[in-house]
Formats: structure tokens, C-alpha cells, sequence
């Protein structure tokens, strides 16, 4: 599936994304990707975030890949029995939250993301995981890929997949995607 041939929602996690984020700058490379924007980006609660993704798939007209973020993940992973089934046709998920570790604590409350879900997502998937991720443990990610019928990739020790961890650019995720597209013709 061409790239073009799609609507492409990018899913930030907490926070939102600065410029420069690899986010940000597929969203500015391609001119039918759109960060769905949250009402509050340090106050996660799931219905809120739910519904705003929902109204951004609203204004679509094209097939839907959603591509996660961290908490994004976690998001779309709740979100993918509630939207309409015809409208996505995949999700790349970049670097998954455990919300259920012990350590470090999170620094915000998403209990309302909690648990995890576990169920096979009803769209085409691939997770991107990182052996180092501060986040989410490689083994449980991989879990995670394995529950939502995922593909899933070893990213190798990428931290979280973000600017902290020296991912702006991320060439090497733009080529996944692209990899990731093709498989969904």
C-alpha cells in the first residue's frame, strides 16, 4: 500500500512530542499525516484520549494507519475495538509503555490505561521495540507484540525511540514504516 494512498495519524504518548521528534518530522515529510492532538498531553485519561482519536479519524477519507508513540501504544491498543473496523488498515507502534512495572515509577497517573490490553488487534500490526528502552523491557514489549498479533522488531539499544535518546531523525523507523506499508497491499 502506497504511503500516499492513506490517511496517517501519528499517536503521541504523554507529553505530546517536541519539534524535532521523528514524529514531528514524518508528520511535516508527508502531507496526509496528522498528530491527533489531546485536550491536555500531561493528563492522561483514557476515555478523553480515546475520543479525541476517534474525532480525528472522523475527518479521514482514505484508509487509517495509526502510528503509536509510548503511551500512544497503549492508546490505540484500547481504542482498536471501538473505532470503525472498515477505516484502519494498520498500526506501527514505536516503543511501548509498560504501565505495569515497578520501576522507575511513573512520574503520571494513567491508571485509567490500566491493564494493558491483551487482545489481537483487529487490524495489521508491527511493534518497534528497544533492548534499552528506560519505559519497557524488551521481553515485555515483545509480549505485547505477541498478544496484539503484532510483527515485531528489534530496534536494538534505542532507548525510548526519542529525543532524549537521540531520535529526532529516526532513519531507520521511516525505513520500517515504509517496509511495514508495503506488507499491508
Amino acid at each position: 500500500m502506497k504511503i500516499s494512498d492513506t490517511d496517517i495519524l501519528l499517536v503521541p504518548g504523554y507529553g505530546n512530542t517536541p519539534e524535532g521528534h521523528w514524529m514531528k518530522r514524518w508528520q511535516a515529510k508527508m502531507a496526509n499525516a496528522w498528530v491527533v492532538e489531546q485536550r491536555d498531553w500531561f493528563l492522561p485519561v483514557l476515555k478523553t484520549w480515546q475520543d479525541a482519536l476517534t474525532e480525528r479519524m472522523e475527518k479521514t477519507t482514505q484508509p487509517v494507519v495509526l502510528v503509536g508513540h509510548s503511551l500512544g501504544c497503549i492508546l490505540i491498543a484500547h481504542a482498536a475495538h471501538h473505532i470503525p473496523k472498515d477505516k484502519v488498515v494498520g498500526a506501527y507502534l514505536v516503543a511501548p509503555m509498560d504501565l505495569e512495572r515497578d520501576t522507575p515509577a511513573l512520574e503520571f497517573d494513567a491508571s485509567s490505561f490500566l491493564p494493558a490490553p491483551k487482545a489481537p488487534l483487529p487490524f495489521r500490526s508491527h511493534v518497534a521495540a528497544s533492548r534499552n528502552d528506560p519505559h519497557c523491557s524488551f521481553q515485555k514489549a515483545e509480549e505485547l507484540a505477541k498478544a496484539w498479533g503484532a510483527t515485531f522488531q528489534d530496534a536494538g539499544e534505542a532507548g525510548h525511540i526519542n529525543m532524549a535518546s537521540g531520535h529526532g531523525p529516526w532513519p531507520e523507523g521511516m525505513m520500517s514504516f515504509a517496509g511495514f506499508m508495503k506488507r499491508l497491499g
